[in-house]
């Protein structure tokens, strides 16, 4: 039997993208939460790619989600299935480095590199410490600089 045809209506409707396919999904509220190989699918249809998610927790209510963007959602899922571990490999596995600097005399900033499942393109992003505007053009010259010795010592 057709593992496809096993897939509920809605799971079957998704836009992915050509050789995207769903690893797993399970029912919440008006919908299903759709882990693909390339992009976790909320339930009303908001396709969000595996590297744009910054941390993905789950809990007896469900999911909480927040994304690179800082926006934060909350997804009620009764039964998970393997939606948590599915996640939680997918997001790792976009992770090139991870790493916090210390920043001369004003705490710090986590230096992530990440690049979209299966392409060879890395994207940069700085999370500063609390209390650091990410808007400093000194602070982000300093990360900057912070990056770029990551960057060669590691060789990304």
């Amino acid at each position: 039997m057709n593992l496809f045809r096993r897939l509920p209506a809605g799971v079957r409707a998704l836009a992915t993208e050509p050789g995207e396919r769903v690893l797993t999904f399970a029912a919440s509220g008006d919908g299903h939460l759709v882990a693909t190989t390339l992009a976790l699918f909320l339930p009303d249809g908001t396709r969000i790619p595996y590297e744009t998610i910054d941390r993905a927790s789950w809990d007896e209510d469900g999911l909480q989600l927040t994304t690179t963007d800082g926006a934060g959602r909350h997804i009620s899922v009764p039964e998970p299935r393997l939606l948590p571990e599915t996640v939680r490999e997918r997001v790792n596995a976009t992770i090139v480095v991870n790493k916090h600097v210390k920043l001369p005399g004003r705490g710090g900033v986590r230096l992530l590199a990440r690049r979209r499942p299966g392409d060879d393109v890395i994207g940069w992003s700085f999370v500063f410490d609390e209390g650091l505007d990410p808007d400093d053009p000194g602070l982000r010259a300093q990360a900057e600089q912070a990056r770029e010795g990551v960057r060669r010592s590691m060789g990304v």
